[in-house]
């Protein structure tokens, strides 16, 4: 009878998360396992109450997507591109692994920042009781349950688009993306000629913690059944394609650098005062018909200054997100850049792609496609970087460029080392002064993906386009980066759609 009342009460738990998502616990085959009277219902109700304990201390990690009738499983939207290959044997157990291994990471954080401990009765912990529902549900009716819900909601809301006449209003908002995709053409080409501006260039490069790694060699070591790439070296080829960038500084708000918790440890702000930082992270996206590995790396700036109280754009923090897509031998294939409200998108390529012509499949004339502002990268040098120039207040890129640092002029306003570091960092940043018998640790992020303290003025304009708070600083899986259309930061699908490379025997599977 507790165990029936503890089902009937799922939905209202999880109503507690805040998350419009459906209930997780609604759907087979944890709603029913939450009935039974044995390990198995102990465990998806150990689930439960650890969500339960997640939702009111509002520490849910939005990164990946809890599976719905699996919450022992997450997704992100590489893993649900995949679950389709997933149905034959050799590929389901690595496929089911992926999901597990986010939940248990999300888990961790969730763990960190909420201060208790979430331990099922029994006394298992939740890494067994994830290993035992997985095997309570390897059949194959749940083997098909799972890979159809799978799935990672659409960060643009429809209601939204509903009530503010999206069909209508769209029209000028894609006016004013093709007045942005002119200004920053001309911005480029005046950035290649002759940087100008009124003030100084300062110049971050990376530094090495320890030793710098030594000579390239192979990058990646074979893939796993999914086709996924495992990489030998993930710290020397994050080092390797690590930016030099050029930022125009007229103050602080131009400084690269941490992000930390402020004193009361409710929303992050940049510490300018300690060693600058790039944060990076690996990823994974699809072009010329294999899954290629991905570097992306952010920068974050204390605000984007306004110039009047009414600035649409302005407020606290600002990013840059900087992704380098590899081919197998290491070497870059395609740039492309966002900010960390998903805003600005744009692509830079090398010479070993092609774009694809005409509109991306499913894109119509008025949504936002591809962008490139400047022509092609040509073939880098030998010791080459790619430097970044990035605009004072907006920091918006202005050039894009290879360097070979010792024979670079210095930088009018100095150079300065910055240090990488792991972008997960975000999701657990200590408290600086935790109450007793409080978290030690809590989120940059909120249980809703957004950065608390970064909105914009512009939520209150642009949310007819069924953006969540546009201009709001967003975590890794959060980004919808088309006002206009549908498109996602982390869709792995997504160079496929706009770029084919340049040699066609390079192409796989």
């Amino acid at each position: 009878m507790a165990a029936a009342r503890t089902a009937a009460g799922a939905v209202l738990a999880w109503a507690l998360v805040g998350c419009a998502a459906p209930d997780p616990y609604g759907a087979p085959p944890i709603r029913e396992h939450l009935t039974r009277v044995d390990a198995v219902g102990d465990c998806a109700r150990g689930f439960l109450a650890a969500d339960r304990a997640v939702a009111a201390a509002g520490t849910r990690d939005a990164q990946d997507t809890i599976v719905a009738g699996f919450p022992y499983l997450r997704t992100d939207r590489l893993g649900a591109s995949l679950a389709a290959a997933a149905d034959a044997e050799e590929r389901w157990k690595p496929w089911r692994d992926r999901l597990a291994a986010h939940d248990r990471i999300a888990r961790d954080h969730e763990a960190r920042n909420t201060g208790a401990d979430s331990v099922p009765p029994a006394g298992r912990s939740l890494d067994d009781c994830r290993h035992l529902l997985a095997q309570s549900d390897d059949h194959d009716a749940a083997r098909v349950a799972l890979r159809r819900a799978a799935r990672v909601p659409d960060d643009y809301d429809d209601a939204l688009r509903t009530l503010g006449l999206y069909p209508l209003t769209r029209l000028a908002f894609a006016a004013g993306v093709r007045s942005w995709h002119d200004e920053a053409r001309a911005a480029f080409a005046q950035s290649e000629h002759a940087p100008a501006t009124d003030h100084v260039p300062r110049r971050y490069l990376p530094t090495p913690a320890g030793p710098a790694p030594g000579p390239a060699g192979p990058v990646i070591d074979g893939r796993d059944a999914l086709g996924v790439p495992r990489l030998r070296d993930l710290h020397g080829l994050a080092w390797r394609h690590a930016p030099v960038i050029e930022v125009a500084e007229a103050g602080e708000h131009d400084r690269i650098g941490p992000l930390v918790l402020r004193a009361d440890g409710a929303a992050p702000r940049v510490d300018t005062g300690q060693p600058p930082v790039l944060y990076v992270r690996a990823a994974v996206g699809r072009l010329g018909g294999a899954l290629r590995p991905q570097l992306v790396y952010t920068a974050w700036f204390a605000a984007r200054p306004k110039p009047h109280a009414l600035d649409l754009l302005g407020g606290e923090l600002d990013a840059l997100i900087w992704r380098v897509t590899l081919d197998d031998d290491g070497e870059a294939l395609v740039f492309d850049s966002i900010h960390a409200c998903g805003c600005w998108h744009q692509f830079f390529a090398t010479a070993r792609v092609r774009p694809r012509d005409g509109p991306a499949p499913g894109q119509d004339a008025l949504d936002e496609g591809l962008f490139m502002p400047q022509p092609p990268l040509p073939p880098a040098p030998p010791e080459a970087r790619v430097l970044l120039r990035i605009a004072s207040g907006t920091h918006q890129l202005r050039g894009v460029r290879w360097i070979v640092e010792s024979g670079a002029p210095p930088a009018a306003g100095g150079t300065v080392g910055y240090h990488l570091a792991d972008d997960d960092r975000l999701r657990s940043l200590p408290v600086p002064q935790p109450a007793p018998g409080g978290p030690s640790s809590r989120s940059a992020f909120g249980p809703d993906g957004l950065v608390p303290g970064s909105q914009r003025l512009e939520r209150f304009v642009f949310w007819p386009m069924g953006i969540d708070s546009a201009g709001q600083m967003r975590q890794w899986g959060r980004h919808a980066t088309a006002f206009v259309g549908r498109r996602h930061f982390d869709d792995p699908d997504l160079l496929e759609r706009y770029f084919t490379l340049s040699d066609p025997t390079a192409q796989r599977r």
